[in-house]
């Protein structure tokens, strides 16, 4: 049996992500999300480049905390972002990038490129490697045993 070589981030992440400026209104992102169905967005600057990321359950905490909930109108994205973004590059495997998920108990992380780790390129998601990890198993499960006469 050939084992096919190992699948990249880039070969499943999202690509050209819904990215939002740091200084955005949490009204904007919440309606950004809601638009692209999506559950997190990385942060960028004004130059583009990557300072952190926004969840939904960032915005979910805000909402649940009263403090928070009641200056919502004057807070803006970079009040609530995760920062720094945990990065993951193009070129990296799978395996490692469900690895560094699970060690820092994230659902994504932000895809840059191999030369230039400061603007984002896509989006990895845990949906993402569940896809993969189905197809892997599918493909596990249909391929005959080598040397079997079925």
């Amino acid at each position: 049996m050939t084992t096919s070589p190992s699948l990249t981030v880039g070969d499943r992440m999202a690509l050209e992500p819904i990215v939002i400026r740091a200084d955005a209104t949490l009204t904007e992102a919440t309606t950004l999300m809601d638009r692209h169905h999506v559950h997190g967005l990385p942060v960028v600057d004004a130059a583009g480049s990557l300072v952190g990321v926004l969840s939904q359950t960032d915005l979910a905490r805000a909402r649940a905390t009263e403090y928070l909930w009641s200056n919502w109108p004057g807070l803006v994205v970079r009040h609530l972002m995760t920062s720094p973004a945990i990065i993951i590059h193009r070129s990296t495997g799978l395996d490692v990038a469900a690895r560094k998920m699970e060690r820092n108990r994230i659902h994504r992380l932000v895809v840059v490129d191999d030369e230039d780790g400061t603007i984002p390129i896509g989006v990895l998601s845990t949906t993402d490697l569940i896809h993969a990890i189905a197809e892997e198993l599918a493909e596990a499960t249909a391929t005959p045993e080598a040397g079997s006469n079925a």
